[in-house]
């Protein structure tokens, strides 16, 4: 199947729909949006997503699935992430160069109708 621009432009912006909804204070992984908006394989294009968005989309608040800040972005580093997640009141825990986050502690779960 051959995607088009509208493809990703739609599937952009269900990720920031969803990503607006992920309290302070609660992280999300690419994964578990991708599998929310039922993309459960597109882990790395929610991370295409999240680095094109609009200033009003809480990025900070999605991390990799071992609970790892794992962004590689020049203008919005790793302890920038890390940084804005402590002010929402995430405790991140720094080592070998990483920042992480206790996902059984902070893991967003988001209700099923």
């Amino acid at each position: 199947m051959r995607y088009t621009i509208r493809d990703y432009m739609n599937f952009y912006q269900k990720v920031y729909q969803l990503t607006k909804k992920i309290p302070q204070g609660k992280v999300a992984t690419y994964g578990q949006i991708a599998a929310i908006i039922s993309t459960p394989r597109a882990a790395r294009v929610v991370g295409y997503a999240l680095a094109a968005l609009p200033q009003d989309i809480p990025w900070q608040r999605v991390i990799n699935s071992q609970g790892m800040i794992s962004i590689e972005n020049l203008n919005c580093p790793k302890k920038l992430q890390a940084d804005l997640l402590r002010l929402e009141g995430v405790e991140i825990i720094s080592r070998d160069g990483n920042y992480f986050v206790d996902l059984k502690k902070y893991l967003w779960q988001p209700h099923k109708p």
